[in-house]
């Protein structure tokens, strides 16, 4: 009976153990983490969308979007403020580590959270709309391109900035000076402006900071942050996700057009190869779709055609390689125009261009005179074969006959001649008549 009690003890505390940490394990608040460290474009507005819908479903206390930005295109950033504003879970958008920013769009998205937060040596703004590809127009054009377009695109992200300050109830003066006058402020400035809620080394002081905090939602409604305790959670990107990121960046979608672009060269030049045909077709498939959602100037992308339309022409015109030098010459000006930005992540510079030009020169050269030692190899096939073949002479040629036969390339010829030949003797084919083999003896050159 002492033995069964002990046991009985045991069981009791054991299942108090479990049934207290499990409890508290099961009841404590749950923080989502997404990471957001690149462009805003479609593919990182797909990975924010998802998280915040992952975060719905898991019932979480609060989604913290840590952010790194140097900016993006209006359509995914007001497509991602819309989603923030709208997610069932608030949102803190956390701009770090230290060193990092949330510059032009990322300021959009860090006073659309419901709390703004930074890391010490970070900072945030210049927000001024930028154009991306174009160039100025002449005449009528000159009325839509860049200044009238140009001041609408700041009035529109003037007026987005004042939305979301005063419905998150920070000053709106600020918030428009970092899109009219390109403001960018560190993180005390931002604090004592109003623009954030608060400054945190790390993630951990941020969640301890705010805990407790009541929070008003964008709806109206208010929310106290209850995150004592909070499980934290990463969500990571997906493979595609991944994939749909590098491609939209700038300069991968380049190499991908110049990849295209060199494999189809190779199977224009090498028809039947296949492989370099298919490889060339997805990679300019890739990057079609990336410059789809890039910002990119058409004039840029006829002047690449125009350079890969003369590199081709060279191998049917002789022009002793001027195509070729003018066609590298388009390409490399077009690609240089291609995205105009003052993002520097997206700018396609002289340090990629003149090497993928030198490369695409290179290539050009190479299929080109690979392609004029095809013209003058000896033909291998039907008639023009026969020329220069070695045969033997099966029935003679006499001044009587003045026509023989010959066994030639596996086959029986008539022969003609302008000297006797007798049977058995070895002859070449100097041309072709029609279906006769004009010959001559083998040791004998024709003048």
């Amino acid at each position: 009976m002492p033995i069964l009690s002990g046991v009985k003890w045991l069981v009791l505390v054991a299942a108090v153990w479990v049934s207290s940490t499990g409890g508290a394990s099961a009841g404590a608040p749950r923080v989502v983490v997404l990471r957001l460290d690149g462009a805003v474009q479609p593919a990182s507005l797909r990975y924010v969308e998802r998280g915040l819908q992952v975060a719905a479903e898991r019932g979480a206390e609060l989604v913290v979007l840590e952010l790194n930005t140097p900016g993006g295109t209006l359509v995914s950033l007001r497509s991602m403020t819309a989603a923030i504003t709208r997610s069932q879970v608030p949102v803190a958008v956390y701009v770090t580590p230290s060193g990092g920013r949330a510059a032009s769009a990322g300021f959009f998205l860090l006073i659309a959270a419901d709390v703004a937060a930074m890391a010490p040596g970070t900072n945030a703004g210049a927000a001024h709309p930028v154009t991306l590809g174009g160039r100025p127009g002449t005449g009528a054009e000159k009325e839509k391109s860049p200044d009238a377009e140009i001041a609408k695109a700041v009035e529109d992200a003037a007026a987005l900035a004042r939305s979301l300050a005063a419905e998150r109830g920070r000053p709106v003066e600020w918030a428009e000076k970092a899109v009219r006058e390109s403001l960018s402020y560190s993180a005390d400035e931002a604090r004592r402006h109003g623009l954030i809620d608060v400054v945190a080394t790390e993630r951990s002081a941020l969640l301890e900071r705010i805990d407790g905090r009541t929070i008003r939602r964008f709806d109206g409604r208010t929310h106290v942050l209850g995150l004592g305790g909070a499980e934290v959670s990463t969500i990571e990107r997906t493979v595609a996700e991944r994939v749909l990121m590098v491609i939209g960046d700038p300069q991968v979608a380049y190499l991908l057009l110049l990849l295209g672009f060199l494999g189809l060269m190779v199977e224009l030049f090498s028809p039947g190869a296949v492989v370099p045909g298919i490889a060339g077709g997805i990679s300019l498939l890739l990057a079609l779709y990336a410059f789809s959602v890039l910002p990119v100037s058409g004039a840029a992308i006829l002047l690449i055609a125009a350079g890969i339309g003369l590199l081709v022409a060279e191998a049917f015109v002789v022009s002793h390689g001027l195509l070729a030098l003018t066609g590298v010459a388009s390409f490399a000006l077009g690609s240089l125009m291609l995205i105009d930005t003052p993002i520097p992540q997206w700018r396609i510079g002289l340090g990629l261009v003149l090497p993928t030009a030198a490369v695409l020169g290179a290539a050009s050269l190479l299929l080109l005179s690979q392609a004029w030692r095809l013209r003058r190899a000896k033909p291998r096939s039907g008639l023009e074969a026969m020329i220069g073949e070695i045969g033997e002479m099966t029935s003679g040629i006499d001044a009587s006959r003045g026509e023989g036969t010959v066994f030639v390339h596996g086959e029986y010829w008539t022969a003609t001649s302008e000297r006797p030949l007798p049977g058995g003797a070895r002859v070449r084919v100097e041309r072709v008549e029609g279906r006769r083999l004009r010959v001559e003896p083998a040791g004998v050159t024709s003048s």
